[in-house]
């Protein structure tokens, strides 16, 4: 498991455009934290990354917002107010997991036993006013892009962490 130190909301969008960088098309993503962690911030800066001008909604009521990229396909999901995982098949779950489109899947739990496995999960806790994010890889793809990212120059405001310390 990876973890980092986030200091303020530009870093948390810095960081989200670093793993933008890295992702390949098929990735499923939760994203996991308490209520105004930053998952819609992170996602922000994700989409940033990978060329998104216009606004980014927190889809809590949608439930879904989708985004064209060039030739990518990514699907935001916001599972918080959803009653029972069966609903996810009203929302199309299994045309947007098609194997091509990227997956972003904030509440995840709301889910289990329909959503497909995750790639990557991101955890995001409050430490004060920073944050503090794990990666923590669930297939094949997500050690590789662990892997790569815990290479890479991270953006201002975000340091490397050690597996227990806040």
């Amino acid at each position: 498991m990876l973890s980092w130190r986030i200091q303020g909301t530009e870093a948390q969008i810095g960081f989200g455009a670093l793993l933008a960088g890295l992702l390949v098309d098929g990735l499923v993503i939760y994203l996991e934290g308490d209520l105004g962690a930053g998952k819609t911030t992170l996602v922000r800066g994700l989409l940033r990354g990978l060329g998104h001008a216009g606004t980014v909604r927190s889809p809590t009521y949608s439930l879904l917002e989708d985004y064209r990229l060039a030739d990518r396909s990514i699907h935001h999901l916001d599972l918080y107010r959803l009653a029972d995982p069966e609903e996810l098949e009203y929302l199309g779950i299994r045309d947007i997991c098609d194997g091509r489109s990227i997956l972003l899947v904030e509440w995840p739990d709301k889910g289990r036993g329909v959503l497909p496995v995750a790639d990557l999960v991101l955890r995001i806790r409050h430490a004060g006013v920073a944050r503090i994010l794990e990666l923590v890889p669930g297939s094949k793809g997500g050690e590789y892009l662990a892997d790569r990212l815990s290479a890479l120059a991270l953006p201002a405001g975000v340091t490397r962490q050690s597996n227990n310390v806040d």
